[in-house]
């Protein structure tokens, strides 16, 4: 099963064909303001006030609906209304036609605060997906006082204030404008990226996914392209070891490593480029940097390779002895390449990139690999061009390159995307490079040139600690080297990157990440597809 999500905008679309194919605009409304009854009864003792407080839109509707069904069930309610019902239209008005019971409209902030103090939960139901401007006036004050008070607070799509489609409290240029913090959010047939995106996923709380009866077959004719990171989106490309197959059969990373002293990245790298799958893993290390590599490697093969611009005299000692980059890449078994990690900015790096793109080979190019283009990335991008031009000649998908920039990568590489929302900046990097984008983060964005992008939701706080970013991007060379498509390939990496440290857990350090992925392959070949 996959998880698509849907911007606001498609989630409107989404409702509109729902209507179109005979799904009454009313029935989607009794049955949102179902789902945010039954979540706020879970959240209640039952002598708790309930305190509803409605906007003039369908996010109002929801909560009347809501208020409606509580009280036929016994609770206390207390309904506060930002506009009065004169101001309400279409379906938000019949439901608030069809409550019985008091309401109140909310003229000033004291109307608010009595009804508040008395509360054992608010049900935020002021403005959803639809809001396009930051709140003011009186909603903020509102807003605010929500926010000051100790008190649980159940949304109804999105805390009021979010934009759901960048994850960002809704803002302009006179106003930074406000948003409800929650406990938990009440959304309706699809996450909206801001469901996961931070801030957003902070400010939603707990997420809770209704079916509200918007049939399936809308989300073909809206084509998000977009989906939660899991199972569902790429473990049929992946195809675990047969009992008929062999090593040759699984791929041949290759992890460009730096020199003695910075090449401990490089080797966390290959070795979960190991554990990952692939069927063998070469270092291709600098001569000065052979014996340290190898006294701490044993399934990790080690070739030695020179600069292939021979250098100046303080690089001598890393060009003795050694094959050339070109002479490496004559060998057609080696398909998966990873090059940063510890390898050094500058030429070299670049020379490097050059040789494998323009032998249609995957890369992945992560660190000091991204930073070596900062101050000329067009470069970069051409090369991952041509390179993918003759990939398609050659016709079995490789030259393939997988960019993992954090944000201060990121910003170097794509500085005139640097402040737009993550999803958006992400898709255009993606497509302005050619490359599969993956900017990490808590909320890990992936991105395809083909506009296809997932949000991936089961990062870990224990992987804030040196060294984890280096065996992400092993991961993925090792996905590449078993020829997973680079987007799958990158998506995998990243949530098998995530589910190895909540195994693990407290303590950890990049060194255990390759060790836990035997057990997350164990529990993900026995789930199957989520």
């Amino acid at each position: 099963m996959t998880h698509e999500i849907l911007t606001s905008e498609e989630m409107a679309k989404a409702d509109l064909l729902a209507i179109e194919r005979g799904v009454a605009g009313l029935e989607l409304m009794e049955c949102a303001g179902k789902a945010v009854a039954d979540s706020a009864a879970q959240m209640c003792r039952r002598d708790d006030l309930i305190l509803i407080v409605c906007g003039p839109g369908n996010n109002g509707g929801d909560g009347f609906v809501a208020a409606r069904l509580l009280r036929e069930q016994g609770w206390s309610v207390t309904v506060l209304c930002l506009k009065p019902p004169a101001a309400l239209r279409g379906d938000a008005a019949s439901a608030f036609a069809s409550m019985p019971g008091e309401w109140q409209e909310i003229s000033a902030l004291e109307d608010f605060g009595g009804a508040l103090g008395s509360a054992g939960l608010v049900i935020d139901a002021l403005f959803g997906a639809g809001l396009d401007r930051p709140l003011s006036g009186l909603a903020a004050d509102i807003v605010g006082a929500v926010n000051a008070a100790e008190i649980p607070v159940l949304s109804v799509d999105l805390p009021s204030g979010l934009n759901g489609t960048t994850g960002r409290v809704a803002s302009d240029d006179a106003s930074q404008g406000c948003a409800i913090e929650a406990d938990a959010t009440v959304t309706f047939f699809r996450k909206k990226p801001g469901h996961l995106l931070y801030p957003g996923r902070d400010l939603c709380g707990t997420v809770f996914l209704a079916d509200i009866g918007v049939p399936e077959e809308v989300l073909e004719e809206i084509g998000s392209g977009l989906w939660e990171n899991g199972p569902g989106v790429w473990l049929e490309t992946w195809k675990p070891p047969s009992v008929s197959g062999h090593k040759y059969g699984r791929g041949h990373a290759v992890v460009f490593s730096g020199g003695a002293t910075t090449s401990g990245a490089a080797r966390l790298s290959a070795m979960a480029a190991l554990r990952s799958g692939a069927g063998l893993v070469t270092m291709a290390s600098p001569p000065s940097a052979i014996l340290v590599n190898a006294c701490h490697l044993t399934a990790v093969m080690l070739k030695s390779i020179r600069d292939p611009n021979g250098g100046g005299d303080e690089d001598r000692e890393e060009n003795e002895g050694g094959c050339g980059v070109d002479a490496l890449l004559k060998d057609e078994r080696l398909n998966a390449f990873l090059l940063g990690p510890g390898f050094g900015v500058g030429e070299r790096a670049r020379t490097y990139v050059h040789a494998v793109l323009n032998a249609g080979r995957q890369l992945v190019l992560d660190a000091d690999g991204l930073t070596s283009f900062a101050e000329d990335p067009e470069d970069l991008f051409t090369v991952i061009r041509q390179g993918h031009v003759l990939s398609e000649r050659v016709g079995e998908g490789e030259g393939d390159t997988v960019l993992t920039p954090h944000d201060g990568e990121f910003s170097r590489l794509f500085p005139r995307l640097a402040d737009l929302p993550k999803l958006q900046r992400v898709r255009e990097a993606a497509l302005l490079s050619g490359a599969v984008v993956v900017l990490k983060g808590a909320d890990t964005v992936i991105a395809a040139p083909d506009g296809r992008a997932v949000i991936n939701s089961n990062g870990s706080p224990w992987l804030a600690t040196a060294g984890t970013g280096d065996v992400l991007a092993g991961i993925i060379c090792g996905l590449l080297a078993q020829r997973v498509p680079a987007f799958e390939a990158a998506c995998m990496a990243v949530w098998l990157h995530g589910a190895a440290a909540s195994s693990f857990g407290p303590g950890l350090i990049a060194e255990d990440l390759a060790g836990e992925l035997p057990a997350v392959f164990r529990q993900l070949l026995a789930r199957g597809p989520e």
